[in-house]
Protein backbone atom coordinates (compact mmCIF):
# COMPACT_ATOMS: atom_id res chain seq x y z
CA UNK A 1 0.00 0.00 0.00
CA UNK A 2 1.56 3.37 -0.95
CA UNK A 3 0.79 6.60 1.02
CA UNK A 4 0.18 9.79 -0.76
CA UNK A 5 3.26 11.96 0.09
CA UNK A 6 0.93 15.22 0.51
CA UNK A 7 -1.50 13.37 3.29
CA UNK A 8 1.98 12.12 4.64
CA UNK A 9 3.21 15.67 5.20
CA UNK A 10 -0.17 17.01 6.59
CA UNK A 11 -0.10 14.08 9.01
CA UNK A 12 3.09 14.83 9.99
CA UNK A 13 2.08 18.46 10.47
CA UNK A 14 -0.50 17.83 12.22
CA UNK A 15 0.78 15.64 14.80
CA UNK A 16 3.39 18.12 15.27
CA UNK A 17 0.79 20.90 15.95
CA UNK A 18 -1.39 18.28 18.18
CA UNK A 19 1.31 18.30 20.62
CA UNK A 20 2.12 21.95 20.86
CA UNK A 21 5.65 21.43 19.59
CA UNK A 22 7.36 23.98 17.58
CA UNK A 23 9.67 23.53 13.92
CA UNK A 24 12.56 24.21 15.88
CA UNK A 25 11.98 21.96 18.68
CA UNK A 26 11.33 19.05 16.25
CA UNK A 27 14.22 19.83 14.13
CA UNK A 28 16.35 20.05 16.95
CA UNK A 29 15.47 16.96 18.69
CA UNK A 30 15.89 15.13 14.84
CA UNK A 31 19.46 16.75 14.50
CA UNK A 32 18.30 19.07 11.75
CA UNK A 33 17.95 22.27 11.29
CA UNK A 34 14.41 23.71 10.71
CA UNK A 35 14.99 24.96 6.88
CA UNK A 36 14.91 21.28 6.54
CA UNK A 37 11.75 20.14 8.52
CA UNK A 38 9.92 23.03 6.56
CA UNK A 39 10.99 21.38 3.52
CA UNK A 40 9.94 17.95 5.15
CA UNK A 41 5.87 19.46 5.67
CA UNK A 42 5.84 20.89 2.54
CA UNK A 43 6.49 17.93 0.72
CA UNK A 44 9.56 18.74 -1.13
CA UNK A 45 12.05 16.70 1.01
CA UNK A 46 11.86 13.04 0.99
CA UNK A 47 12.22 11.24 4.99
CA UNK A 48 14.68 8.87 5.40
CA UNK A 49 13.70 5.07 7.37
CA UNK A 50 15.96 7.12 10.54
CA UNK A 51 13.67 10.39 10.35
CA UNK A 52 10.16 8.71 10.42
CA UNK A 53 11.66 6.14 13.06
CA UNK A 54 12.65 9.77 15.29
CA UNK A 55 9.02 11.38 13.69
CA UNK A 56 7.55 8.08 15.04
CA UNK A 57 9.42 8.31 18.35
CA UNK A 58 8.95 12.24 19.22
CA UNK A 59 5.21 12.26 18.19
CA UNK A 60 4.30 9.50 20.22
CA UNK A 61 2.59 7.60 16.66
CA UNK A 62 3.83 4.57 14.89
CA UNK A 63 5.12 4.61 11.81
CA UNK A 64 1.82 3.22 10.37
CA UNK A 65 -0.11 6.06 11.85
CA UNK A 66 2.30 8.54 10.01
CA UNK A 67 2.02 6.60 6.85
CA UNK A 68 -1.13 5.81 6.58
CA UNK A 69 -3.26 7.58 9.14
CA UNK A 70 -4.01 4.34 10.85
CA UNK A 71 -5.01 6.55 14.28
CA UNK A 72 -5.84 4.56 17.60
CA UNK A 73 -8.31 6.99 18.91
CA UNK A 74 -7.68 5.66 22.55
CA UNK A 75 -4.01 5.70 21.85
CA UNK A 76 -4.33 9.41 20.93
CA UNK A 77 -6.49 10.56 24.19
CA UNK A 78 -4.51 8.72 26.09
CA UNK A 79 -0.90 10.95 24.94
CA UNK A 80 -2.73 14.14 25.06
CA UNK A 81 -3.81 12.67 28.49
CA UNK A 82 -0.46 12.18 29.59
CA UNK A 83 1.39 15.90 28.40
CA UNK A 84 -1.81 17.44 29.63
CA UNK A 85 -0.43 15.35 33.03
CA UNK A 86 2.64 16.77 32.81
CA UNK A 87 2.00 20.34 33.09
CA UNK A 88 0.04 19.93 36.30
CA UNK A 89 1.18 20.91 39.37
CA UNK A 90 2.46 18.03 42.10
CA UNK A 91 -0.91 18.68 44.24
CA UNK A 92 -3.35 18.68 40.60
CA UNK A 93 -1.52 15.02 39.85
CA UNK A 94 -2.43 13.87 43.10
CA UNK A 95 -5.98 14.72 43.00
CA UNK A 96 -6.22 13.21 39.54
CA UNK A 97 -5.31 9.99 40.25
CA UNK A 98 -7.35 10.36 43.39
CA UNK A 99 -10.16 10.48 40.74
CA UNK A 100 -9.39 7.54 39.08
CA UNK A 101 -8.89 5.24 41.80
CA UNK A 102 -12.41 6.42 43.20
CA UNK A 103 -13.56 5.88 39.67
CA UNK A 104 -12.35 2.67 39.45
CA UNK A 105 -13.76 1.68 42.72
CA UNK A 106 -17.20 2.48 41.77
CA UNK A 107 -16.45 0.36 38.61
CA UNK A 108 -15.43 -2.31 40.61
CA UNK A 109 -18.68 -1.46 42.82
CA UNK A 110 -21.18 -1.59 40.13
CA UNK A 111 -20.15 -5.02 38.26
CA UNK A 112 -19.70 -6.46 41.79
CA UNK A 113 -23.85 -5.27 42.33
CA UNK A 114 -24.50 -6.41 39.04
CA UNK A 115 -23.07 -9.66 39.96
CA UNK A 116 -25.03 -10.20 42.95
CA UNK A 117 -28.65 -9.71 40.85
Amino acid sequence: MMTNNMEFVQRLKAARDYLHLSQEYVAKQMGLNRTSLVAIEAGTRKVSSEELRLFSEIYGWSVDELLYGNINEKKDMAMLFARSFSELTEQDQREIIDLIEFKRMLKEKRNHNAEQR
